[in-house]
């Protein structure tokens, strides 16, 4: 009777862990927002660049020794920088523009996915509003959906240090 039970409880448990994933998000979304005492026309030069994303690139600040490759136009659609770190390699590269107000950047992380990230100006009376957002779309595999619920945790403090980066970068130009 007892290794009955025990087995119906270790059943239901690995039932429970095995579906749970499904239950999950097939989608994650991350953003953060900050004023930046700069004109939107000022901002979106330095993001409508590969270079001038480059100079804000969080990323760059845990590994200094990231290796970027720019490729296609200086700016706007088509833009793109591939890296290679300590943390992966990628590419991201500008798909829609519109001056002064949004940027959308697909991002290519390979087998990690091909989430889609922007950058939404809003004019405000200190400066601009910049909102750096990321879309990613995880589809039915319970281990990404399983990462989807640790996103924020994982960029939020990343986007909000590019965030910062792009205050220093966009008041000294």
């Amino acid at each position: 009777m007892a290794i009955t039970t025990i087995a119906i409880v270790v059943a239901f448990a690995l039932a429970f862990i095995a579906v749970t994933p499904f239950a999950l998000p097939a989608k994650a979304h991350v953003a953060r927002s900050a004023v930046i005492a700069a004109p939107a026309q000022d901002v979106y030069a330095i993001l409508s660049t590969a270079s001038g994303f480059d100079r804000i690139n969080p990323f760059r600040d845990a590994d200094p020794s990231l290796a970027v490759t720019f490729s296609g136009p200086d700016a706007g659609v088509g833009a793109s920088f591939a890296w290679s770190g300590k943390s992966g390699s990628g590419r991201q590269t500008i798909v829609a523009a519109e001056p002064g107000s949004r940027l959308a950047m697909q991002l290519d992380l390979g087998p990690m996915g091909r989430p889609m990230q922007s950058f939404t100006l809003e004019p405000v009376a200190e400066g601009t509003r910049v909102t750096w957002a990321i879309d990613a779309e995880l589809g039915p595999n319970p281990v990404k959906r399983v990462f989807g619920i640790f996103m924020d945790r994982m960029l939020g403090q990343t986007y909000e240090a590019g965030l910062k980066n792009l205050a220093r970068v966009a008041v000294g130009t």
